[in-house]
């Protein structure tokens, strides 16, 4: 199911709180930072909170720039981004002010939680999940709705929920330079299993008195189940793709490895190098050491599915990437009959015990640099 760009975003005193017990909100961003949510908000095709933040701190959630809001209406896009909430009971406030404000609302509950919703006459629609709050079905049904970019403003157990699943393409995480100490006050992440490995840092930036960091997981999903990490990887390789000189007589295919902690272990592409009939993924493999223990828990990510047969080599890459040790690959497009007839490289990784995933979302990126060789 293809899903959105989920970006989650948070300011934190320095122990890690999200707010205070007091009967006011704790104001954690400096003025500048809080132009700069206006101009994120602004850039997203979506706003969501839970509905323990619309309790607690009533926002409205909207794109204060008239400016910006005017861009984004000469854009053709609406006024103010869709507005989103979850809530596993339905029980929200009719008055509060995230119903009267900016544009369009959907809530997102469960089955016994819509029917409540709905009684309750909220200025939305109400999409019940079933028995249970399901994010990927969630996420999912937003996409169908056009929404490409999600912000996601709270509250902690959002968050803390959208990391554990990896479902979060970037965390923007605000940090001030106030502590609260009160045990009791809400915290940016609850406890739990998070996905492995160590985030990327893509910014730092001081902002006023704030500093604010941008960060993308980068841990490979397991088996079938993808991450957000798969789509960024997956999106590396389709990038791979287009350095590849060009052919008449075979395709432009990037590849990388990635170990499980999201290391990235080796890249190639295409006819790479001085190598005119190297494959993608043979190319990163070649980079790679044979003896790593990090390959058996790998996953390779390829534009393209990996060959089953080919002319030029004696070994496709299919059975490169088995006997490298890999079990899990990522792609984006299965290879048509144009050079080779009944291409199954899928089907040969599947039939030695390994998970192929396809991310058909992908695909027009995948076919891009090809498009000369396509029928």
């Amino acid at each position: 199911m293809p899903l959105p760009y989920v970006l989650l975003s948070a300011a934190v005193s320095l122990d890690g709180y999200l707010d205070d017990t007091g009967p006011e909100r704790l104001l954690l961003s400096s003025p500048a930072d809080f132009d700069r949510v206006d101009e994120v908000r602004a850039s997203v095709d979506a706003i969501l909170v839970g509905a323990g933040t619309i309790r607690a701190d009533n926002p409205r959630l909207l794109v204060n720039s008239p400016a910006r809001r005017a861009a984004r209406i000469s854009a053709g896009r609406p006024e103010y981004p869709l507005k989103v909430t979850v809530s596993g009971s339905g029980e929200l406030d009719a008055g509060a002010n995230f119903w009267h404000t900016g544009g369009e609302k959907v809530v997102y509950t469960t089955e016994k939680g819509a029917r409540r919703a709905r009684a309750a006459g909220l200025a939305a629609d109400v999409v019940g999940l079933g028995p249970g709050l399901d994010w990927r079905l969630l996420l999912a049904d937003l996409h169908s709705r056009g929404v490409r970019r999600l912000m996601v403003e709270g509250g902690g157990r959002v968050h803390t929920q959208l990391l554990q699943e990896g479902l979060a393409d970037e965390l923007q995480l605000v940090l001030a330079p106030l502590f609260v100490g009160d045990p009791s006050a809400p915290r940016l992440f609850g406890p739990g299993g998070y996905q492995r490995g160590r985030l990327r840092l893509v910014e730092s930036r001081r902002i006023e008195d704030v500093v604010l960091m941008r960060y993308l997981p980068t841990a490979p999903g397991v088996g079938p189940r993808t991450t957000a990490a798969d789509r960024h990887w997956l999106r590396l390789a389709c990038e791979l793709a287009e350095l590849c000189p060009p052919s008449r007589t075979a395709f432009s295919v990037g590849a990388v490895v990635v170990a499980a902690d999201g290391t990235e272990l080796a890249r190639g592409h295409s006819r790479e190098g001085d190598d005119p009939m190297v494959h993608a993924e043979e190319a990163a493999l070649a980079k790679a050491d044979p003896g790593d223990p990090r390959l058996a828990s790998a996953t390779v990510y390829s534009s393209l599915e990996p060959c089953a047969r080919r002319a030029s080599r004696p070994v496709p890459c299919a059975r490169l990437i088995l006997e490298a040790g890999v079990r899990r690959v990522v792609t984006a497009w299965r290879e048509p009959d144009t050079f080779v007839a009944d291409a199954d490289g899928s089907g040969l990784l599947a039939s030695a015990g390994a998970d192929v995933v396809l991310l058909p979302e992908f695909e027009d990126r995948a076919k891009a640099p090809n498009t000369h060789v396509l029928p």
